[in-house]
């Protein structure tokens, strides 16, 4: 199973985003969303440490109560 992480981007620098979930900061590669217009302060869905897709603040939380969900019941 694979698993995609939702992200908040704290800063830029080139290809790589410093990003933030759940008070744990990665540097997170952007090469794979170079087409995309990313900014400090957007979600992003990481896998493997690569940003694979933009999505919205309630995408994110959504995501995150699931996640908290599975974690409570596991």
């Amino acid at each position: 199973m694979c698993l995609g992480i939702p992200m908040q981007i704290r800063g830029i620098e080139g290809y790589v985003a410093r990003c933030e979930a759940k008070g744990i900061e990665r540097d997170v590669n952007l090469f794979m969303m170079q087409e995309e217009e990313l900014a400090v302060d957007d979600f992003v869905v990481v896998h493997v440490g690569y940003a694979i897709q933009k999505i919205t603040p309630q995408e994110a939380q959504t995501a995150w109560e699931l996640y908290d969900q599975m974690l409570a019941a596991g």
